[in-house]
C-alpha cells in the first residue's frame, strides 16, 4: 500500500485570480502585473475571472490580498501579491520588505487562502528591472503558475 499524493496542476479554467499591486516603483510592479496577466492566460484563466487592485505600496498589500479572498464570503482562489522594494540609503528597505512578507505570510494564514508573495526586494534598480523584463526572467508570469498550482491544490485538499 503507497500513501495518496495530491498535488496541484496549472490548468486556470474556472479560476478566480486576484493580483494586489503596488503603485510605488509602478515602473517595476507594471511590467510584474503584465508578466502575471500574460501567464494567467495561457494557462486558461478567463480575464474577467481576474481582478487587480492597485495599493499605495508593498506594506499595504496584505490587507488587499486579504479583502480580495474573503469578498462576497468566497472571493478570489488565489490572490498574487506584486511589489518592488530596492534598497536605498536608510533601514526603511529591511522595515518595507518585512512587513510585506509578514503581511502577506499572515493574511494567508489567517483565510486559508494561498496568497503568493511576489515581491522583489532588491539591492538595485537594475535587479529588479532584469526580474521583471517581460522578454527574459519576469518573474509575475512565475507568481502566476505558483497561484494558479496552489488554488487547484488548495480545491484538493478542501475536498479530501
Amino acid at each position: 500500500m503507497s500513501p495518496t499524493e495530491i498535488t496541484g496542476h496549472h490548468d486556470g479554467a474556472g479560476l478566480r485570480v486576484g493580483i494586489a499591486v503596488a503603485r510605488f516603483n509602478e515602473y517595476v510592479t507594471r511590467e510584474l502585473l503584465q508578466g502575471a496577466i500574460e501567464r494567467l492566460a495561457e494557462l486558461g484563466v478567463d480575464d474577467e475571472n481576474v481582478t487587480v487592485a492597485w495599493v499605495p505600496g508593498s506594506f499595504e498589500l496584505a490587507t488587499a490580498a486579504r479583502d480580495m479572498v474573503s469578498a462576497n464570503g468566497g472571493g478570489m482562489d488565489a490572490v498574487i501579491c506584486l511589489g518592488a522594494v530596492i534598497k536605498g540609503e536608510t533601514a526603511h528597505f529591511e522595515h518595507v520588505a518585512q512587513g510585506a512578507a509578514d503581511g502577506i505570510a499572515q493574511a494567508g494564514a489567517e483565510t486559508g487562502k494561498p496568497i503568493i508573495f511576489g515581491v522583489l526586494t532588491t539591492y538595485t534598480t537594475d535587479q529588479a528591472m532584469v526580474r521583471a523584463d517581460r522578454n527574459a526572467q519576469n518573474l509575475g508570469a512565475e507568481y502566476a503558475d505558483t497561484a494558479v498550482e496552489m488554488a487547484n491544490l488548495h480545491k484538493a485538499l478542501t475536498n479530501l
